[in-house]
């Protein structure tokens, strides 16, 4: 791809020969139409993708890709990401909260020319709750409807039985075990809502089977505003125009170039040489530069979600809540933030993001280096004597992420005198040890599903397919249950407070800060407006000329 010089080179060149020429008394031929110029939006996207399957996927490098090919029964607004009609052209919700009713847009179609039912819904959705399908995200799905625990559990075999009904070919109904006033958020924002092409998954192989070869380029239908064109493994994926997208219309971009880069010097290097209008993410050291000498091309934006490490409760020395303690309390929250992030990000003490949807988190860890060592004393490793080796592991794709484990380590040295080897991988494998629990602490980051303090309590739930942890507490999952049900926000905001008070009492997880969204756009990205949660719809987003 020719780089901003190259460019300018070319464009001197050209002006030369043309003023030659107008020198020479020669006559200049007719100039020829201008071609349009293709609205081609180039992405710098972190890492390779695990997958392209709705179903399949956890990540934001994913979703990101995601997004582009598959669309929803609800849409997000672009500015605040409030519900909007999208397949569905309108809803009704029963006066009790239980009853959702869809009325789907007449001639829905996939990408490829087939038409969208409502029964590719249901069969989508029973699909992604099939028991030996094991999705990560189930749980946003059967947390609320009838019978879907029941039968993502196997307990039931019966699917007609599960909360969806499809009276006729445009009409979705979906049941509920209790009235859930966040509902159409998390259709709007999460992909496990999606339909997928169950006919063209079967084609392909098993439809409850991973991995397999229906997402590739060629092989994938798709609902969203684009569709896939190319598929390089670990050097670019292309999506270009969907002419079946219901919306096309609204279509500004001709497609898409997402770049898995995972070294974020190249991709600032790439960004900087006009090969990128876009940045997954920004090098902390770069800041002050882009602040004082760029800051049309620099953003810093809220963004709801926090940056955490993982404790395998499971394996020693961390299977005693006081050692977790220890280690969460030993850490200088504030000299990381300043010194290592630098991008306005917060210290968080605490598992739940504060404000969230009016929700302030009263629980917090406290005690400070003092209280760490009397409980790593009393839990009898005195000084850090007798500690088991301990590895700290994290994913190679975001550069700081080096940075705050090597900080993390030096603390944990000073403070414990715990010796913690440090443990890189990229990032599908690094996916595959989390989910497998080969790991004894993990950076790990969460980034809120939809706008409501649920979101950043209910994944650590026994059995949650997000709770890498491995802890279980019987008292935890009994107020999430309480809190689906409670009768009003006030209630269920006060159940939420005791869940982050047990949290921070057993320490499952360490909270080290919560997240600001810092990359690098051009100017000339048009539509991509700041959210919470950091989604864009594509159909939206233009680049002025």
């Amino acid at each position: 791809m020719m780089s901003r010089p190259c460019r300018f080179r070319a464009a001197v060149l050209a002006a030369a020969i043309g003023g030659a020429l107008l020198g020479s008394g020669c006559r200049r031929a007719p100039a020829a139409a201008a071609a349009p110029v293709r609205q081609v939006l180039r992405f710098g996207n972190s890492a390779e993708p695990q997958d392209l399957d709705p179903q399949n996927i956890q990540g934001i490098t994913e979703l990101n890709i995601v997004l582009a090919l598959f669309d929803s029964l609800v849409e997000m607004d672009p500015h605040d990401l409030h519900p909007v009609p999208g397949q569905a052209e309108s809803w009704e919700i029963s006066p009790d909260g239980l009853t959702y009713t869809f009325h789907l847009r007449p001639n829905l179609r996939w990408s490829n020319g087939e038409p969208l039912t409502a029964d590719d819904f249901i069969q989508s959705y029973r699909r992604i709750l099939t028991p030996s399908f094991a999705a990560e995200y189930a749980y946003l799905i059967y947390y609320y409807v009838q019978g879907a625990k029941e039968y993502y559990e196997g307990t039931l075999a019966d699917f007609s039985r599960v909360g969806f009904h499809a009276p006729d070919a445009r009409t979705l109904v979906v049941s509920l075990k209790q009235p859930t006033p966040f509902l159409l958020k998390i259709i709007a924002c999460h992909y496990v809502w999606d339909a997928v092409p169950v006919k063209t998954i079967a084609r392909f192989g098993p439809v409850g089977q991973k991995g397999s070869h229906w997402t590739r380029a060629g092989n994938l239908v798709g609902s969203g505003p684009f569709l896939l064109t190319e598929w390089i493994p670990n050097q670019r994926i292309v999506v270009a125009r969907n002419p079946y997208y219901w919306d096309a219309g609204q279509v500004k971009l001709d497609g898409i170039e997402f770049y898995p880069i995972d070294d974020q010097n190249v991709e600032e290097r790439m960004f900087r040489t006009g090969q990128l209008d876009l940045t997954f993410d920004f090098l902390p050291n770069k800041l002050d530069t882009y602040r004082r000498d760029h800051p049309d091309e620099l953003r810093i934006d809220p963004w709801l979600g926090i940056y955490y490490y993982n404790l395998n409760v499971t394996q020693p020395p961390f299977n005693d809540p006081r050692v977790r303690r220890a280690f969460a309390l030993a850490i200088d929250r504030e000299a990381l933030v300043k010194d290592v992030m630098r991008g306005g990000q917060v210290p968080a003490y605490a598992a739940s993001y504060p404000g969230t949807s009016g929700y302030v988190p009263r629980a917090r860890l406290a005690g400070g280096v003092a209280e760490a060592r009397r409980l790593l004393a009393e839990a009898g490793f005195p000084g850090g004597r007798g500690l088991p080796p301990i590895e700290l592991l994290y994913n190679t794709n975001v550069a700081y992420n080096r940075a705050m484990a090597e900080a993390i380590q030096a603390m944990w040295r000073q403070n414990l005198g715990a010796a913690v080897t440090l443990t890189t991988q990229e990032w599908k494998v690094y996916l595959d040890s989390m989910q497998t629990g080969h790991y004894q602490i993990a950076r790990a980051g969460w980034i809120a599903d939809y706008a409501d303090p649920h979101v950043f309590l209910e994944i650590y739930g026994t059995g949650n397919g997000n709770n890498y942890t491995r802890w279980s507490n019987p008292e935890y999952d009994r107020l999430l249950d309480r809190a689906l049900h409670a009768p009003d926000e006030a209630a269920r905001y006060e159940i939420y407070q005791q869940m982050d008070a047990i949290l921070v009492r057993e320490c499952p997880v360490i909270p080290l800060f919560y997240y600001t969204k810092t990359y690098a756009i051009s100017p000339k990205v048009q539509g991509w407006w700041p959210t919470l949660l950091d989604e864009h719809p594509y159909k939206y987003v233009y680049l002025k000329n």
